[in-house]
């Protein structure tokens, strides 16, 4: 059995680094995947330059399916540490096969007073 499908037990899986998986890296090419950025699949074919390993292809397949989904949760379906994703998604974004949408900005939110004022509201009727 060589190294690379070495089991440790029957729940941990194969064991393989999370920096072999973002080849080394540790940062994103891109400052735009904030934990709770959404990323979605363009629908643009793969670039022939393009050199996508498993991992690549395994978030492909599961932003392509949806309206977006958090930098978070793509980690956490794939059982990765968000770091390497978010060297992934880099690498998807750079090629044109991902799209990132940006959480609202805190302005955009209601405030702590408003919705307890809300609350409120709704506990009187």
């Amino acid at each position: 059995m060589s190294r690379e499908h070495e089991w440790v037990d029957e729940d941990a899986g194969p064991v393989v680094r999370p920096y072999a998986v973002a080849r080394g890296r540790t940062r994103s090419s891109s400052a735009a995947l904030d934990l709770l950025a959404t990323v979605a699949g363009t629908g643009l074919p793969v670039p022939a330059q393009a050199e996508l390993s498993a991992q690549h292809r395994r978030i492909l397949g599961q932003v392509a399916r949806g309206r977006g989904t958090p930098v978070a949760e793509v980690a956490s379906d794939l059982n990765l540490p968000v770091g390497v994703v978010r060297v992934l998604l880099g690498d998807l974004l750079d090629y044109g096969l991902i799209q990132v949408r940006q959480p609202p900005s805190r302005a955009n939110t209601p405030t702590e007073n408003l919705l307890r004022e809300v609350i409120n509201g709704l506990r009187a009727l």
